[in-house]
């Protein structure tokens, strides 16, 4: 059974026809670019920035922090590209999972759709439990005294009660449950406000900072001067750093089966919400290094930290707690929407319990997998004091960023369906895994070795390796599809440098981040073997996975007409 399911592929008309009439009515196709966009900004730019950017100026690129926010800002959208040609030609709700699905298989699907929902979960409930700490600060209340109980019997980490967290995220539940629209509606208010902020934040620090701070540090004795004071390498890891801020867009695509012109809507909703992102971080990260010199930054608070010390602007530090509360209810709505899509498809495939598919006939939303990951989430937020979001990168959802890259370029050089499948995967699978070891090389290479000739020397080793390798498969592989309406521009270029890029970002994590990832990893394989693989084996044999008895599959394939005859 787990040869038989593992490996086992759909095609995007089943995802599209059979797959989707599992969740019974459909979702609603309410969304355009606008809300999109809205989603976007409200999902990248949370309470993040506000600490990622103190610690990648201050321990790492200096005033240079803008050319690090504008290098993870490439990063981002090399790997928003890839996520676009999926979600334009496969507009369902379950994002990587559907795309890894009809490319990999449903092991490697189930595995990295299982690690992403975990790590949703897991900082989801820390983002809660941080909008208490925020909004504390915002209006001048110690949270831990006045918000949160003590319980005495409770283990450390275990035993502050934060009602409030729990609060926030139940009312976000009834919001996403209600209605995807009106979610939209009230993210755009919120981001919106949130942006605001932002703006403000940043005309600030241009009308109290200094230009000579991006090249003056506060004590040249100590502390080397300079718009890059770590040199090239400090910028790069920098980048690395703060590319946290960016994880977000990914949930943008899971709405895809709810917007009304995806071949449209789509491309400009991903790739524009990343554009603008990158902007307001530049000039964040910019009027920052103006207030303050690189080695004089506050790491834990930057901004604030920047305006405590001035007389009489020790108010603006109160503004910025306001405005990353706003952000921090926005990045929970928008990731608590994207979560609840990815568990929904799953459910579709039987892979978890099939009622976690079911579409609400009167709201048009996954309404089962909504309200079970929102009382998980609220209950893990309760009591349990987890620090993921602000001190760790997000490893379940690079690594996705990871596999998509290599899933399109396994899609548009390996045609599903034809007599020459083997001859043409071996080639590309060959070059995936070939250019992922030279990328893994290069990593460890720039983490692990002394600075000096010997390094620069093997690296540029490494970088040749990876060229020559992508050079050789441009030329020799031909693409056995082209994207009907909307691709990756300049294959294999652009998803190859997003996979060296990623593999990159994976090498910066510490060693909680691998641990965790590899228990979440363990317990997916578990659930796979003990349960999955034989509940979608059972649906196989019965028909439930060929075959959907009920008048919503009709209609669907009914309605797809030349597209039917098409594939």
């Amino acid at each position: 059974r787990i040869v038989r399911r593992a490996g086992s592929v759909t095609t995007t008309y089943e995802e599209m026809s059979r797959v989707r009439a599992r969740s019974g009515p459909d979702m609603a196709r309410t969304l355009r670019w606008p809300d999109l966009v809205g989603f976007g900004l409200g999902g990248m730019v949370g309470a993040g920035v506000f600490v990622a950017t103190g610690r990648a100026a201050r321990l790492y690129a200096g005033p240079a922090v803008v050319v690090s926010y504008a290098i993870a800002g490439l990063c981002a959208l090399l790997s928003a590209f890839c996520y676009t040609e999926f979600a334009v030609d496969m507009p369902v709700a379950g994002g990587a999972f559907s795309y890894l699905r009809v490319t990999f298989g449903e092991f490697a699907a189930f595995l990295t759709g299982a690690n992403l929902i975990m790590e949703y979960v897991f900082s989801n409930a820390a983002v809660a439990r941080s909008f208490t700490a925020y909004l504390g600060t915002a209006i001048g209340v110690d949270t831990p005294e006045k918000w949160r109980v003590t319980v005495s019997f409770l283990p450390k980490g275990f035993n502050q009660i934060d009602l409030l967290a729990v609060g926030v995220i139940l009312l976000i539940t009834i919001c996403i449950c209600y209605s995807t629209k009106e979610s939209s509606v009230l993210n755009m208010v919120l981001t919106t406000i949130h942006i605001a902020f932002i703006l403000f934040i940043i005309v600030m620090g241009f009308w109290r900072g200094e230009w000579r701070n991006l090249t003056h540090p506060a004590d040249p004795a100590k502390d080397a001067g300079g718009f890059m004071p770590y040199g090239i390498g400090g910028v790069l890891n920098g980048a690395a750093m703060v590319y946290v801020s960016y994880i977000g867009y990914d949930a943008v695509s899971t709405m895809a089966e709810e917007v009304s012109e995806p071949t449209r809507d789509i491309p400009v909703g991903v790739s524009g919400s990343v554009a603008l992102v990158t902007v307001l971080y530049c000039l964040m990260a910019l009027s920052m290094s103006m207030l303050v010199p690189y080695d004089a930054i506050d790491v834990e608070s930057p901004f604030s930290g920047a305006f405590k010390g001035s007389d009489g602007w020790g108010w603006v530090s109160n503004v910025i707690g306001a405005g990353a509360s706003f952000g921090i209810l926005t990045s929970l709505l928008v990731s608590m929407l994207g979560q609840a899509r990815y568990l929904c498809v799953i459910g579709r495939s039987n892979v978890v319990p099939a009622w976690l598919a079911k579409v609400h006939p009167s709201t048009a939303t996954p309404v089962n997998a909504s309200a079970f990951l929102g009382l998980f989430t609220a209950a893990i937020a309760l009591f349990t004091d987890l620090d993921i979001l602000l001190d760790l990168v997000s490893i379940g959802t690079l690594f996705v960023f990871y596999m998509v890259a290599n899933a399109v370029v396994y899609r548009r050089y390996v045609a599903a369906g034809t007599g020459s499948d083997a001859n043409r995967s071996w080639p590309t699978a060959a070059f995936l895994l070939s250019f992922s070891l030279a990328a893994l090389a290069f990593t460890l290479l720039w983490h692990c070795t002394p600075t000096g000739i010997a390094k620069a020397a093997l690296l540029a080793v490494c970088a040749a390796a990876a060229l020559s390798l992508l050079t050789a498969f441009r030329f020799l592989v031909p693409q056995a599809r082209k994207p009907e309406f909307w691709g990756v521009p300049m294959m294999p270029w652009i998803p190859a440098v997003s996979i060296f890029l990623n593999v990159f970002l994976l090498g910066s994590l510490d060693g909680p981040s691998y641990v965790r990832f590899g228990l979440f990893s363990a317990a997916a394989v578990l659930v796979y073997v003990l349960y999955s693989v034989h509940a979608s084996h059972d649906a196989e044999e019965n028909g439930d996975l060929l075959m959907k008895v009920g008048d919503s599959e009709a209609r669907i394939v009914a309605g797809a007409g030349d597209g039917a005859s098409k594939v």
